[in-house]
């Protein structure tokens, strides 16, 4: 048993390899960001998991579980993440991160979440086959040059390497159907693939290109996609440490969003990373105008009431806010918060601007009315 755990497949590694490199790596831009994501960051007694790990799906809802695990202090919420981020993954054919969350298991959980190496082995004989059938679909349309079939074979490729975890064969896959979409619906999908893709690979200058280029047909724009753009536009500025544009792309996020870009987001992310990011960068008429009287986005406040208090009561307080008061509750470090400069310390850093912020405010308003 054990000499078959530890065979390895040679073309899911090569696969495998054309991903993010591991669970345990994030795009990072200096030391202190990687020293920074190795803290327990999350309290146990202020999560509900199941709740939270509830609002998303697809591969995001495995790697939020893996996040939390590695970012916990509770040993037993720990478990229970990799509890359910395995089971998550046996739905699907990525045997690579199954291996990898086993690991860190380190059979804690008994023997039903253990490695199973006969699923793996299934798996990946499976994957085996049905790459072979999709070379050999593909070679046939190019062989007989229908355009139609040639974009709908690579984008099955892509769907199939992103299954596996091959985030960058699915990218490429996704990419070359650029060159045979017929319609403006076609672009938008491509796009759309790519976006996901790029987002899961840390890659948000792409994120930000493939945006562009689907705002680029807008006969081809409905509500929701308009609402997923806005989405990753605001993720890739949040990334770039650009907060008052992020801010801008979530408060313009519609209700049309619902829970329709679950692979990537939450509407309660919306509402926290749009109310933080525009409390670390607007002026008190704009917090007034763009965000608390801001009809849509209140609708996205009222999922979280924690963010929606904090925002209400700094902009009300003259010099009574109470910044620990609202620390307490952001018990939950965001992954793109901590990849766009540490969570908890881009909090952290919010409430001593707006310690400074608030008597500026005052002073300015004082000297108007004067």
């Amino acid at each position: 048993m054990e000499g078959v755990e530890d065979a390895s497949n040679p073309m899911m590694e090569e696969m495998y390899v054309n991903g993010i490199g591991g669970v345990d790596e994030a795009p990072s831009s200096s030391t202190s960001t990687t020293t920074r994501k190795n803290r327990p960051i999350i309290s146990g007694e202020q999560l509900d998991i199941e709740a939270y790990a509830g609002l998303y799906t697809g591969r995001t809802k495995i790697m939020r579980l893996i996040f939390i695990a590695d970012h916990c202090d509770n040993p037993g919420m720990q478990l229970e993440a990799l509890r359910m981020a395995y089971d998550e993954i046996k739905k699907g054919e990525n045997t690579q991160l199954f291996r990898e969350v086993v690991q860190k298991m380190d059979g804690r959980s008994g023997p039903n979440y253990s490695m199973d190496a006969t699923w793996c082995s299934m798996v990946d004989r499976k994957a085996e086959q049905r790459k072979e059938k999709l070379e050999n679909e593909l070679n046939a349309y190019r062989t007989n040059l229908i355009k139609e079939s040639i974009r709908m074979g690579y984008n099955d490729f892509g769907d199939f390497y992103y299954s596996h975890g091959a985030l960058g064969d699915a990218f490429k896959s996704f990419i070359r159907t650029r060159d045979y979409c017929t319609t403006s619906k076609h672009i938008i999908q491509m796009c759309l693939s790519a976006i996901l893709v790029s987002i899961e690979m840390g890659q948000f200058t792409h994120v930000t290109s493939y945006v562009s280029k689907a705002e680029q047909t807008p006969e081809a724009l409905d509500p929701p996609t308009v609402a997923k753009l806005r989405c990753a536009a605001g993720l890739a500025h949040l990334e770039a440490k650009k907060y008052k544009l992020a801010a801008r792309k979530f408060l313009e996020v519609g209700p049309e969003l619902g829970n329709l870009y679950s692979e990537v987001i939450a509407p309660q992310d919306v509402a926290t990373y749009g109310g933080l990011c525009a409390l670390a960068s607007f002026d008190r008429t704009e917090l007034k105008n763009k965000v608390i009287d801001n009809i849509n986005f209140r609708n996205f406040l009222e999922l979280v009431p924690e963010v929606r208090e904090l925002i209400n009561d700094f902009y009300s307080s003259d010099s009574g806010f109470s910044a620990s008061h609202h620390m307490r509750s952001f018990s939950i470090d965001e992954k793109h918060l901590l990849w766009s400069g540490g969570g908890l310390d881009f909090i952290s850093s919010l409430f001593f601007i707006a310690a400074i912020m608030l008597p500026a405010w005052n002073i300015l308003e004082t000297s108007n009315q004067t």
